[in-house]
């Protein structure tokens, strides 16, 4: 083997970065750990979680935590999970034994992590179990309440260290997953997602519409040559549509409409909604009005998505 010094591959009086610079630590994501009784509705909450963008995995043996931290803290930033939940309960069997050994390595190797523990009163737990006709997880050959009891047990000393407890015997679902959302909350305000799709009568009103409306009291431009083959989306024919009697005032009045109805909406855990806003052909009216709408729902600070179904159709 050469003693000869390697080669100098850095032109002198440029410092070479790359070995004197640490690597970029990446940080580590939201780790949520949903646990507790079966009955007591980690379902449901892992739903929650699922919409507002976790990566969630249901029913996860408990050794296989580190590994997906791991996974996730590793990959392309833009590909990178930031909000993991994992549902990790006694239908892991032996395999959940684990999970009071996995957390402590997490803890040790520097990953934060929070504990969701869901109860419910024995007598509710019963009642679910046989409104659903489904046996307890460990109730084996007995009766429901001996499931109950053993898993009580196995759960207790992790119910004790769980950083939030939710008893959900009085909730309904949606008292629930408000409860989810303030657990998981981090400044950001609740957001409605809203969705606008403008649409040809001729072909059908879309399937998931939630509100329905009819520009078809406003004269169609299809009738003037200059502007048929355009479509809303053109200065010209918005212009002339906007421009008509009474559109400027249906628009406003509609938005201030739809304000109440959005914030039920919110209030009811109903998180997306469809405005579907037809004309005769979908081209013309219903386009340059969904963008009207669309343009004032965002000054309110809204999320809106518009989109036009049957452009290129007639």
């Amino acid at each position: 083997m050469s003693d000869e010094p390697s080669p100098i591959t850095v032109p002198a009086g440029i410092p070479a970065l790359e070995a004197a610079t640490e690597a970029p630590h990446l940080s580590q994501p939201q780790v949520l750990i949903i646990t507790g009784m079966s009955g007591a509705g980690r379902t449901r909450a892992a739903a929650v979680l699922e919409d507002l963008d976790w990566y969630v995995i249901d029913n996860l043996p408990a050794q296989m935590l580190t590994h997906l931290v791991g996974m996730l803290t590793s990959g392309p930033a833009g590909a990178r999970a930031q909000r993991l939940a994992a549902v990790i309960d006694v239908r892991g069997r032996e395999f959940f034994r684990d999970l009071a050994p996995v957390l402590a390595g997490l803890r040790e190797s520097g990953v934060e992590y929070r504990i969701l523990f869901l109860d419910a009163s024995d007598e509710v737990l019963v009642r679910r179990f046989e409104q659903v006709r489904r046996p307890h997880p460990l109730q084996g050959r007995g009766r429901i309440l001996d499931g109950i009891a053993e898993e009580r047990a196995i759960l207790s000393d992790l119910r004790e260290r769980a950083d939030t407890l939710i008893d959900t015997s009085e909730l309904n679902v949606h008292d629930l997953a408000r409860e989810v959302r303030a657990v998981v909350a981090s400044g950001e305000q609740d957001a409605l997602r809203i969705s606008i799709v403008s649409f040809g009568f001729k072909y059908g009103i879309p399937l998931d519409a939630d509100h329905v409306v009819d520009m078809r009291f406003l004269s169609n431009p299809y009738w003037i040559t200059e502007l048929r083959h355009l479509t809303g989306r053109d200065a010209p024919v918005r212009d002339y549509v906007l421009g008509l009697p009474g559109a400027i005032t249906f628009i406003d009045r509609y938005v201030d409409t739809l304000e109440p109805v959005l914030a039920g909406y919110l209030n009811e855990e109903k998180r997306y909604v469809t405005i579907a806003v037809g004309c005769t052909g979908g081209k013309h009216r219903s386009v340059a009005v969904s963008e009207a709408i669309a343009a004032r729902l965002r000054e309110r600070g809204h999320l809106v998505a518009v989109s036009a179904r049957d452009l290129g159709k007639e």
